[in-house]
């Protein structure tokens, strides 16, 4: 029998979460009026910046990850 966690969040990779984000809110400029994080509210939003910054930085890390938990529930209300 194989292990498998129930938590969404095993296996996902950094980059991924953010980019899924990126897509589900149409760009960085909607993301960041759901987090208020400088990285994504910057003049020149990138994935590779963001993730700089969320890879040093536990608290915005958790913030993201838990609006990426949040999508996912949205997603699976609205059967996407």
């Amino acid at each position: 029998m194989e292990n498998t966690s129930k938590d969404p969040l095993h296996g996902k990779r950094l980059d991924s979460i953010l980019e899924e984000l990126v897509d589900y809110y149409n760009g960085f400029e909607e993301l960041g009026k759901q987090i208020n994080i400088r990285c994504f509210n910057a003049d020149n939003p990138s994935i590779n910046s963001s993730l700089k910054f969320l890879r040093k930085t536990d608290w915005a890390r958790a913030k993201v990850e838990s609006l990426y938990l949040y999508v996912l529930r949205q997603k699976k209300k609205k059967g996407l």
